[in-house]
């Protein structure tokens, strides 16, 4: 019997009118990020499209989502949408909610977003998505930040802050957990398996927190920053439903070193995430401890943008002291992925997952690969005109599993064909 995990991807997108309301910003249009810098896609995107940055991309990012061609008239609204096809090598027994047992053709997500330039030095990137599998809507990433330029000790230091709901989305190399590999997953499938640290998704949109970092001489970054549960009541109205857990005191970390040598560049870092969480928030004397910490590097050659070839991975292991019993468990992830793309429209890749635990079921080992088309977002690219907006990703990706919670038994059962198409305007 396969066992199925609904895991709805966090991607790309914004929230319009609670971050409006909360800002104070005027609409007049619908601009992304790229009609505001009035750069293509490909500039800030490798491939043109998805989560991996280049070093333009982690600069704008870094910036407080800011820079602009200096135009006026543009107001940060945009949306996305991601539909697809999952069969699997065995049929899900039982079906999953609302969902057949295989061969399913899906909407997966439809988001609204605002994402740019709010003020001078203040940027966002909030989202809205509606969940096709379970026809809800919730908001979804948060990252609101105010960033600016000084002199300290006589070097070029960015400073900033980050108002999130989500530890790690507001990363400017996204190679953590929130935007990491791997960068799509089916919803009719079941992903790298439900086993997963607190870091890796576990209180996201559930929390909201502040961090405060800097990057200095365009190559060392420092971020800290601490998290607090919304009331429960607010989870509801915010469409994540009911939650019973409380976060107590906790602190966010990073650190980095990044490098760029222009035909390519390279980042190594460490990251890590303390925190206490009560199990039942009526009972938050009872804290259960967790110290989440890893490592992370890329590299990218980037040449004349013709082959483009990026490298990533990371190690994460997570310590949890239960209050109740006194006992200690642990949790460890590892990824890594190398990708390449021709001309920013053809991309194959390939990547390894391995989460392994103190607990029989938390072990799930598996290879991905993937291929895609990405016509449009280059400054060649001949968009239709009637389409000038959009932008579009069509992918092939199968998923090989060794091992499944725990079980190498019928551990392929869970292999799955996943095809998408993933579009922005």
């Amino acid at each position: 019997m396969l066992k199925p995990l609904h895991r709805l991807p966090a991607s790309i997108g914004t929230l319009g009118l609670m971050s409006l309301a909360v800002l104070g910003t005027p609409a007049h249009a619908v601009p992304s990020y790229a009609r505001q810098t009035g750069m293509e896609c490909a500039g800030c995107h490798v491939g043109a499209f998805g989560p991996q940055l280049t070093p333009a991309g982690i600069q704008f990012k870094l910036g407080g989502y800011t820079d602009m061609d200096g135009k006026s008239g543009k107001v940060p609204l945009s949306a996305m949408v991601v539909a697809a096809f999952a069969r699997t090598r065995a049929p899900q027994d039982p079906a999953p909610d609302h969902l057949k047992t295989n061969n399913n053709t899906t909407l997966d997500e439809a988001s609204v977003f605002l994402a740019g330039r709010l003020a001078d030095h203040v940027g966002s990137f909030a989202q809205v998505t509606y969940d096709g599998i379970g026809h809800s809507t919730a908001l979804d990433q948060v990252d609101v930040r105010a960033a600016g330029t000084v002199k300290l000790g006589g070097v070029d230091t960015l400073l900033g802050v980050s108002l999130n709901n989500n530890p790690s989305v507001q990363d400017p190399f996204n190679t953590l957990p929130a935007w990491g590999y791997p960068y799509k997953s089916p919803a009719a499938g079941f992903g790298t398996g439900a086993a997963a640290s607190l870091l890796n998704g576990g209180l996201a949109q559930r929390v909201i927190g502040a961090s405060a970092y800097a990057f200095m001489n365009q190559s060392v970054y420092a971020e800290l920053g601490s998290y607090r549960s919304l009331s429960s009541s607010l989870q509801s109205k915010l469409g994540a439903g009911p939650d019973t857990q409380r976060l107590g005191g906790n602190a966010y970390w990073r650190l980095a070193y990044f490098k760029d040598l222009k035909t390519r560049n390279y980042s190594l870092g460490l990251f890590g995430w303390n925190a206490r969480l009560a199990p039942d928030r009526l009972a938050a004397d009872t804290q259960d401890h967790y110290a989440d910490a890893g490592i992370d590097g890329s590299y990218q050659f980037l040449g004349t943008r013709e082959h483009m070839v990026t490298i990533n991975g990371s190690w994460l292991r997570e310590r949890k002291l239960e209050a109740a019993t006194g006992d200690t468990s642990r949790l460890r992830e590892q990824r890594l992925n190398a990708s390449y793309h021709f001309n920013q429209t053809w991309g194959a890749s390939a990547g390894w997952f391995n989460t392994t635990g103190s607990a029989s079921d938390a072990s799930t080992l598996g290879r991905l690969v993937q291929i895609d088309w990405t016509p449009w977002g280059k400054e060649d690219s001949e968009t239709p005109v009637l389409w000038s907006p959009l932008n579009l990703r069509l992918g092939a990706q199968y998923w090989m599993y060794s091992r499944f919670e725990g079980e190498r038994a019928g551990a392929t059962d869970h292999n799955t064909l996943h095809l998408f198409a993933w579009t922005s305007f």
